[in-house]
């Protein structure tokens, strides 16, 4: 049985990363080879040769075709083998399973679970990397420790105050309130949490102007069990909300793809969406080098903590307090969603 969700839709790449040139790439467990036919459609393979199990990916490609680099059995895009060495006739069995694949809103999603079931209208919604209403800058980071710490660290934003002191967090996060809400019919989680008058951190005040105070909003969604999104707002203290929009606000979205490679490894895709400064190459560029120093900050400390984890006894306990509403709430709805 597998140790992650099947039957969802998981970023396997940015669509950037995918061309003419094989990609091999660990999802949930499962090796799988990348490509793009000659039609400009990305093609996802099981990375394994069905006759001695060589990855697929150390072969060639041959116009839409992969050759195995050790006997060179001939794969089609469909999976199909089309050339068998040393003999006229393929047999029927010689075939390796085709992911389904949406490319959408510069990520590739694939289908791990049962590809009759792939629903295209099942994507989580990320359209604001290709908005042009929208700036983006976007990353991808290889995370050596188990996607459950990710998922919890994303969960609970009170660690912005210690962890990110001088990027990202201030003393106001850890202390505010918050709401969490559990959505099981459109299986979301969501929680939010509002300040006003409180600093701006470098982060913020580097790419908007604004100086503290500010008021900030965080109001993030997760949806189990790869797409989470902040949805943030910050503004000059008092800027209201008018009926007709907030344009004393600026408003940033940071995204992550949250995928699983093995049990105890992750790719995580990120990236920082914008409305305002829209053509300013430098804004995007710092909210880049920024974002980069805070999700490595993330990877230092739940490197340490996979390390930890993983050299504790089966049944240890740990103790959870009021900030872990989300992430507790979270880690039921993947409970009930894996079962």
């Amino acid at each position: 049985m597998s140790a992650f969700p099947q039957n969802y839709w998981y970023v396997a790449a940015w669509s950037k990363e995918v061309g003419r040139e094989l990609l091999s790439r660990t999802i949930c467990g499962e090796p799988v080879v990348f490509y793009r036919g000659r039609d400009g459609r990305p093609v996802a393979l099981a990375d394994r040769c069905v006759h001695r199990r060589y990855p697929l990916s150390l072969g060639k490609l041959q116009d839409d075709s992969i050759e195995c680099g050790y006997h060179g059995f001939v794969f089609d895009c469909s999976g199909t083998c089309t050339f068998v060495p040393g003999q006229d006739r393929v047999p029927r069995t010689a075939r390796v399973p085709r992911y389904q694949l949406v490319e959408r809103d510069k990520w590739i999603w694939i289908w791990i679970g049962d590809q009759d079931a792939a629903d295209p209208a099942l994507v989580p919604d990320a359209h604001w990397l290709d908005d042009p209403a929208w700036a983006s800058v976007e990353d991808m980071a290889y995370s050596p420790f188990r996607y459950s710490l990710l998922v919890d660290n994303l969960m609970d934003l009170s660690h912005e105050t210690y962890l990110h002191a001088d990027l990202i967090g201030t003393p106001e996060i850890a202390r505010t309130p918050f709401t969490t809400q559990v959505d099981e019919e459109r299986n979301r989680v969501e929680f939010s949490r509002h300040m006003e008058a409180v600093g701006c951190p470098p982060f913020y005040e580097k790419t908007t102007g604004f100086t503290t105070p500010i008021d900030r909003w965080q109001d993030v969604a997760f949806q189990p069990p790869a797409f989470w999104v902040n949805n943030v707002r910050v503004a000059p203290h008092g800027t209201p909300v008018g009926t007709g929009g907030d344009e004393g606000g600026a408003h940033v979205k940071i995204l992550h793809g949250l995928t699983p490679e093995t049990e105890h490894s992750t790719w995580d895709f990120w990236a920082v969406v914008r409305d305002f400064a829209l053509d300013a190459d430098s804004v995007g560029q710092t909210l880049l080098t920024l974002n980069q120093e805070v999700v490595q900050q993330d990877l230092d400390a739940l490197t340490v903590l996979e390390q930890v984890v993983a050299s504790e006894p089966a049944g240890t306990q740990e103790l959870s307090v009021a900030i872990d509403a989300g992430g507790l709430a979270a880690r039921a709805m993947l409970r009930r969603i894996a079962q």
